[in-house]
């Protein structure tokens, strides 16, 4: 297992005093009208003249935006502005390259106020400073331009060199975001171990040699809270301060849900990592996976609510909040993660390799109609990833 250096992300919350929160909030609300400004420049400039405008031509734009509106846009740091075009035109890129692969496009949209929530610095020290108070013994500080130093609560110690900073709302928390090169990998010393894992709802995953890791379930457990904060929202008046408050209290309750699911897809895939030097994996498409059941509103597909049902509970899972993770943590690790293809490994005998669909007696129970082989449907699963991995870990030593 080789060492070497990783880039790897750092989240603080953040201590902001009312006259800081008021700044950073109309720092992102300048940065979204810049954003959605930007955003209607490129469509008149098309719709109009069939001029398509670039990055290059927005920025070199922004020191006249700024000279004429130096209370506002004016008071932000211009590198952030730049990240904030860059954004957009990233939007674009990815727009393009969905209709060049035949893909459903979806063009850039507006961004609404629920749904700009980053801003971001490309450099330290270019209109932002980490740890910018560096002689106060107790505290940690960040220094935003047209904020202030703003005290970070930080927990744990910051490996590497800050590269990018960024601050994010989640409800009415405050979040800053470091991005940092050169981060020591750290490889785990070797344990001998293989195994395939199995995503599932019941559990999270299972591995091949039968343990469950087990799905909390955030999303189900916070339900009743927000369904009553949503129905709470739905009698509000809209542009009214009470439509504000319950609009921010769904918001809380969603990321506290998100930040429960990310701490448990860390552990997760931490007790993985720590325990084996070889984990094989579905390679799931899960955004088909979680796809409407077919149909329309004259003609309805079959079992659409057990089709919402399920996809609800995969989407809760966090499968693709997981993996992610998991690939993270094992290239810091040093291990080796593999990917296979899912297809026919939750049918297929791990004894004889007879496939059938008849072999999945229930979710929960295997039976193979040809050997008699019974086990739990999970693990047998489990132990099919892990073979496919294998093989092809040999096939691509031997070329």
């Amino acid at each position: 297992m080789g060492g070497g250096c990783v880039r790897r992300s750092f989240r603080f919350l953040l201590r902001l005093t009312a006259r800081q929160a008021a700044a950073l909030a109309a720092c992102l609300e300048d940065h979204r009208t810049l954003y959605n400004a930007a955003l209607e420049h490129r469509r008149t400039a098309y719709a109009r003249a069939g001029v398509s405008v670039r990055y290059g031509d927005q920025s070199a734009e922004l020191k006249h935006i700024r000279a004429d509106d130096p209370d506002g846009q004016g008071r932000w740091s211009f590198s952030s502005q730049q990240a904030t075009l860059r954004r957009l035109d990233k939007a674009f890129r990815a727009f393009f390259d969905r209709v060049k692969a035949g893909r459903t496009p979806g063009f850039p949209r507006f961004k609404g106020c629920g749904w700009f929530d980053t801003v971001e610095w490309p450099k330290d020290g270019d209109g932002c400073r980490w740890d910018s108070q560096p002689e106060h013994s107790t505290a940690t500080y960040v220094r935003l331009q047209g904020v202030g130093h703003v005290r970070v609560h930080r927990h744990r110690t910051v490996q590497g060199r800050v590269k990018t900073i960024a601050v994010k709302r989640e409800g009415n928390r405050w979040f800053v975001v470091l991005s940092c090169d050169d981060v020591p990998a750290g490889p785990l010393p070797a344990t001998g171990a293989a195994a395939g894992v199995d995503m599932g709802v019941a559990s999270l995953v299972t591995t091949s040699d039968g343990q469950p890791l087990t799905n909390p379930r955030h999303l189900a457990a916070s339900a009743d809270r927000l369904a009553a904060a949503q129905r709470a929202l739905a009698r509000k008046k809209r542009g009214s301060k009470r439509r504000r408050k319950a609009v921010t209290r769904v918001a809380t309750l969603h990321a506290k849900v998100r930040r429960q699911r990310l701490d448990g897809a860390h552990k997760a895939a931490l007790a993985l990592v720590r325990t084996y030097d070889v984990i094989v994996h579905e390679d799931l498409r899960i955004t088909n996976m979680t796809r409407s059941a077919s149909g329309t509103i004259q003609t309805p597909g079959r079992n659409v609510a057990a089709k919402s049902g399920l996809n609800r509970s995969i989407l809760d899972a966090g499968w693709g909040v997981f993996l992610t993770i998991l690939a993270h943590k094992a290239e810091s690790a040093g291990r080796k993660l593999i990917a296979v293809n899912p297809a026919g490994t939750s049918r297929t005998c791990s004894r004889c390799g007879h496939c059938a669909k008849e072999n999945r007696v229930t979710q929960a129970e295997f039976a193979c109609t040809a050997c008699g082989h019974a086990a739990h449907a999970d693990v047998n699963a489990a132990v099919n990833i892990m073979r496919a991995g294998l093989a092809l870990r040999q096939a691509a030593q031997a070329a």
